[in-house]
């Protein structure tokens, strides 16, 4: 293998490696789209048969000061 052979075997390493960089982002948003279609229509099938439970009543942390309405003067 001669200088030539060697330089132009570097190029296309070289320019194979950054089509991989610019490729494998639009990859990857694909496939993440793909699962998320999926799972969509994986919830779309199930059948809703009871109410869904009534939402929880917030607290405050434990151990900080309560919220005073202003009094009237």
């Amino acid at each position: 293998m001669n200088t030539t052979q060697t330089e132009a075997l570097i190029s296309l390493v070289a320019v194979l490696g950054l089509f991989v960089l610019m490729v494998a982002p639009a990859v990857i948003g694909i496939l993440r789209d793909r699962r998320f279609e999926k799972q969509i229509r994986q919830a779309r099938a199930v059948p809703v048969t009871e109410p869904p439970d009534a939402p929880a009543v917030s607290r405050p942390a434990h151990g900080t000061a309560p919220r005073h309405s202003a009094r009237a003067a």
